[in-house]
Parts: C-alpha cells; sequence; structure tokens
C-alpha cells in the first residue's frame, strides 16, 4: 500500500539520501562546535560568571520565576482551551448575526502579535482609565487572546473532519444541534487535534517570555536582570543559558504528559471499539 502512495527510492537515490544527511550532520555540528568555541574563547564557561548560580538567593529568584511562568502557562492554556471551544462553535453557528463577528474576532486576534496584545494591555488599557492591570494579567490576556483564536481554528477544523454520517445519525435519534456538537463533534476532534493543541500549548508556555517587556517576573525577566549585573560579571550568556535549560525542561515534561494522554485515549478508543457485541438469542427469525 506504501508504494503507491510514493515512489520507493532506488539504489542511487538511497545512497545520495544518505550523503546528504550525513552532510547535513556535519554542518549542524560545525555550527555548534563554532558556538561553543566562540563561548570558551571569550570565557563564557569560567567560573567567576557561572559561579553565581551557586549563591542561593539566585537560585531561589530562578524557581520563582519559574513558577510565575507556570502560573502565566496553566491559566493562559484553560483560558485559551475555553476560549477556543467557545469561538469554534461561534463560528459553526448557522446564525449568520453570530458566525460572522466571530469569524471577524477570531481572524483579528490570529493576525496581531502576543507581544503587542500584551502592550495594549498593560500599556494602553491604562491610558483610557482601566485601573488595577498588573503584568501577569497582561500576559495572560495577551496569551488567552492570540491562542484561543488559533485554537478556535484548530478545534473548527477537527469538527468539520468528522464523517458528516455522525451528524446525520445523532439528528436521526433526536439530538439538537447543541447536543450532537457537545456529544458527537467535540470529543472526537480534541481526540483527532489532540497533537496540534499540545503544540500550541508549548507555545504558549515559550510566549510567557514575552512577559519580560511588561515587566512580569518570569524566566527571561530575571535571567536578563542578572545577566546587567556588573558586579557579578555580567553573566548574560550564562543566565541565558540557564534560562533555556529551564524552558527545554518543561516543554519536555509538557510533550510527556500530552504523550501519556494521547496514548491512553487511543488505548481507551481500542478497548471500547473491541467490546464483544452482545449476543442475540436464538429465536423464531432470529440469527443465531
Amino acid at each position: 500500500m506504501t508504494s503507491v502512495l510514493y515512489d520507493v527510492p532506488g539504489p542511487r537515490a538511497r545512497r545520495r539520501n544518505v550523503i546528504l544527511g550525513v552532510v547535513g550532520l556535519l554542518i549542524g555540528l560545525g555550527v555548534i562546535g563554532f558556538i561553543v568555541y566562540r563561548f570558551a574563547v571569550t570565557g563564557q564557561f569560567s567560573a567567576r560568571l557561572w559561579r553565581t548560580f551557586a549563591y542561593p538567593q539566585v537560585q531561589s529568584a530562578f524557581l520563582d520565576a519559574a513558577l510565575n511562568t507556570l502560573r502565566a502557562f496553566a491559566l493562559a492554556s484553560v483560558l485559551s482551551v475555553a476560549l477556543g471551544l467557545v469561538l469554534a462553535v461561534g463560528r459553526l453557528s448557522d446564525r449568520r448575526w453570530i458566525s460572522r463577528p466571530v469569524g471577524w474576532i477570531t481572524e483579528l486576534f490570529r493576525a496581531v502579535p502576543v507581544l503587542l496584545l500584551m502592550g495594549v494591555v498593560y500599556y494602553g488599557l491604562p491610558s483610557i482609565g482601566v485601573q488595577g492591570i498588573t503584568p501577569y494579567l497582561a500576559v495572560v490576556v495577551g496569551l488567552t487572546l492570540y491562542n484561543g483564536s488559533v485554537l478556535a481554528e484548530v478545534f473548527r477544523a477537527g469538527m468539520q473532519a468528522i464523517p458528516r454520517g455522525q451528524v446525520e445519525a445523532g439528528y436521526a435519534i433526536g439530538l439538537r444541534k447543541s447536543q450532537v456538537t457537545s456529544i458527537v463533534l467535540l470529543p472526537q476532534a480534541v481526540r483527532l487535534m489532540l497533537p496540534v493543541i499540545i503544540s500550541q500549548l508549548v507555545v504558549v508556555m515559550k510566549d510567557t517570555a514575552l512577559g519580560f517587556i511588561v515587566t512580569y517576573n518570569e524566566i527571561l525577566f530575571y535571567a536578563k536582570y542578572l545577566g546587567s549585573q556588573g558586579q557579578l560579571g555580567s553573566p548574560i550568556i550564562p543566565a541565558a543559558i540557564v534560562a533555556a535549560v529551564l524552558y527545554i525542561g518543561m516543554c519536555l515534561i509538557l510533550s510527556g504528559v500530552a504523550k501519556l494522554l494521547e496514548w491512553r485515549l487511543n488505548r481507551s478508543g481500542r478497548t471500547g471499539n473491541t467490546r464483544a457485541p452482545a449476543r442475540v438469542p436464538a429465536g423464531d427469525g432470529a440469527a443465531v
């Protein structure tokens, strides 16, 4: 079956692919080696710069920054998923006075950069009399508006990918459209689009780094502050490396949890589909 979908590479093509792969690997290793060499030459690996991270106060501050990052990510993720579901359902509405404005809102927030949304919330709203805007609130609102509009398109695509026959079957047994959406479409759409949803949540976690523009004390904000301290030797590169390791670790943990969730959903789906059919008792005109 796979040979029908694409041409199987022959010996020359396989040899060429191997050569290109080796060349690409060597180029990548060369770039990494050059970067490490420049770091070593400029003293970025010296004990004087890295000694800063042995101080308990610095470690505690990095931990607090990581917790602030997780706080913003957790709330923005929940609100983004909720907003995405609402916008997706609204855009699929049969009433044009609902679907049209929802579509405009979705396209608007998808087109505006996250950084601009955060800046408008934090710096713009107070200028028109809206008080009480904190950096945390600005980060969460900016992330929610952008990622919620992106997830709206993800959910909409997932629901439209469900075979039409399942929707018609739901209507045939007397379900209303809201029931068909919540019972038939949404559960399957979420399972179908789960990898894309998790990828977007990883984007949410990484985009929390933009909060340093609105002075939100997350990982990048503290790394930038620490790197500007002249009395510590201005360890900007070591601080950036530590921040990158923290971001990578949190994203890997999130991806691992997502894969575990996807595996459990697939396993439960297979279990549900392989249940033995109910036996039909033999009788007059009944098939055994």
